[in-house]
């Protein structure tokens, strides 16, 4: 039997402090000299050596199947050259071995500020419709190797997810 691909439209909407709570911390602009606060990153990269690089992407475009999570380190994504974006999160539950579909968000993400997304956090992206976009990574060295869960929605629901 064929199964059809179901296309769900994730409206984005533009990421804020507050909206972006659940799923980790949105880090805008500050004072150089101003002390370390809660507006600050508040990172886990102890269980391993941090890697912080540059991520060359190609036209991502918007849509998605697959949504990922690390459960050992926060990460941190920026765009450079203030480049808009989109990423898709689901809150972290530990507990849970694939994301709560009815909790997926999406947001759009301007170039003048970057997410730490919480350890544990389901995430989809970057994504955008740019020709390319460098983004820089803060993860740990070998997190893509050792910390690396991914659920495919077209798997297991035959669904496929367009932020718009």
């Amino acid at each position: 039997m064929n199964k059809t691909k179901t296309v769900e439209k994730l409206q984005a909407q533009w990421i804020s402090p507050e909206n972006f709570q659940r799923y980790g911390q949105v880090i805008f602009p500050s004072r150089d000299g101003k002390t370390f606060d809660n507006e600050d990153a508040q990172l886990n990269l102890q269980n391993g050596t941090p890697r912080f690089y540059i991520m060359h992407l190609q036209k991502r475009g918007r849509k998605f199947h697959k949504i990922t999570r690390h459960l050992q380190c926060t990460q941190c994504l920026g765009s450079l050259e203030g480049k808009d974006w989109l990423m898709a999160v689901c809150p972290p539950y530990n507990d849970l071995v694939e994301p709560v579909l009815a909790e997926i968000a999406a947001f759009r993400i301007p170039g003048n500020c970057f997410i730490k997304l919480n350890a544990g956090t389901w995430h989809a992206g970057p994504y955008f419709e740019h020709d390319f976009v460098d983004f820089y990574n803060l993860e740990l060295a070998d997190t893509n190797v050792v910390d690396h869960f991914t659920h495919d929605f077209l798997q297991s629901h035959q669904l496929e997810f367009e932020m718009i």
